[in-house]
């Protein structure tokens, strides 16, 4: 069928929307009629070339949901209506990291930026009208009117599911909240630094704070950013590293943050090592945020990762088991635990997508979101 969809021709470059031409779902294959998708900083690093993918044109987006326009053939599980929210890292159940819950590090995921199929690096499902193929990132491609995924990235969802902001759950709630809650282990009386308050970090201090931590320390350089942290759960919130390193320790007797989390929109090792500097011993820094994947060394002192055994952990998609977190967190979200409609900041419609991410740039987005 045909459908609409916004690629990049090259990187450095942008978003541009064209006509596009989608393949049935095959076995174990869906096609989705999009509802929404998130304005997440990956896909911006794809334009950059901060993240290489393996080929182009190459169509954005991996934060989505929508509804199953029609499923593929011996595809059981999945019918034609079913609401679907999709993973942007793919499950496939049976390798080691999914046997032992860590679904977020599937070794399917080693094929997220090649643009084809993880089976078959030949198979591609988009292609131009000139019969071009166009990669699709993270094999799902949530910056197009209809897409054809695997249903190893996709989510059923009750049909009352609100897609509009329930499409956050694909990426930017659960990294943030798993960075928190997963990856740094944040526990009741904590306290805790948040480096960057966008899409992610501002889901890193509602993960704080549900899981109790007594000060949430909200830093960015944005006015905006550090209000709305402070509606989310933030205790406080300030411009600058120094002066949260100057709070944690006035809380804890001079010590330093049990843990920080940084999510910031585009990382450098300098960044990681004030983290560093601002935690306690045997504290803990959460390294979320992605930029230059070329780049290598963090400037923290040796002698004090080893004699104070502080730790600096990664963390890709909040440690998440997407399978059974998505639902969970839809549910804290139900009841009213999790807040999901104060994060959209703005709707768009497909052909903004470049002006979605010029207003990112521009800080004035918790998270941007396509409306289809």
């Amino acid at each position: 069928m045909k459908t609409r969809g916004a690629i990049v021709r090259q990187a450095p470059g942008k978003y541009e929307v064209v006509n596009l031409e989608l393949d049935d779902p095959r076995q174990g294959e869906l096609r989705v009629k999009l509802v929404a998708s998130g304005l997440c900083h990956s896909d911006d690093h794809i334009a950059t070339g901060d993240i290489p993918v393996g080929m182009y044109p190459f169509a954005g987006g991996h934060e989505g949901g929508g509804i199953i326009d029609e499923v593929g053939p011996n595809t059981p599980g999945f019918a034609v209506g079913d609401k679907v929210i999709f993973s942007f890292l793919p499950g496939c159940g049976k390798c080691r990291w999914c046997a032992t819950g860590h679904q977020n590090l599937c070794d399917l995921g080693a094929g997220l930026l090649a643009g084809s199929r993880w089976t078959d690096p030949t198979s591609y499902r988009l292609h131009l009208e000139d019969g071009s193929p166009v990669g699709q990132m993270c094999g799902i491609s949530t910056f197009c009117e209809y897409t054809t995924v695997s249903v190893d990235s996709t989510i059923k969802v009750p049909d009352d599911t609100p897609l509009e902001v329930a499409c956050l759950l694909g990426c930017s709630v659960g990294t943030g909240w798993g960075s928190a809650v997963n990856t740094g282990e944040v526990r009741p009386g904590d306290t805790v630094i948040v480096q960057g308050v966008g899409g992610i970090g501002a889901n890193a201090v509602q993960g704080a704070a549900h899981a109790g931590a007594s000060n949430v320390i909200a830093v960015d350089p944005v006015p905006f950013k550090r209000e709305a942290a402070q509606t989310l759960g933030a205790t406080h919130a300030v411009d600058n590293m120094n002066e949260a390193t100057e709070l944690a320790k006035s809380f804890t007797n001079g010590q330093g943050a049990d843990v920080a989390i940084v999510t910031v929109g585009i990382m450098k090792g300098e960044i990681v090592a004030e983290a560093f500097a601002s935690i306690r011993k045997q504290g803990t820094v959460v390294v979320t945020g992605l930029g230059d994947l070329t780049d290598v060394g963090i400037p923290v002192p040796l002698g004090e990762l080893t004699l104070f055994e502080k730790k600096i952990k990664g963390s890709l998609f909040g440690s998440s088991n997407p399978t059974a977190d998505i639902p969970k967190l839809l549910d804290l979200y139900r009841t009213g635990h999790l807040k999901l409609d104060e994060l959209v900041t703005t709707r768009y419609g497909l052909d903004d997508v470049a002006r979605g991410y010029e207003d990112m740039h521009a800080g004035k987005n918790i998270r941007g979101v396509i409306v289809y």
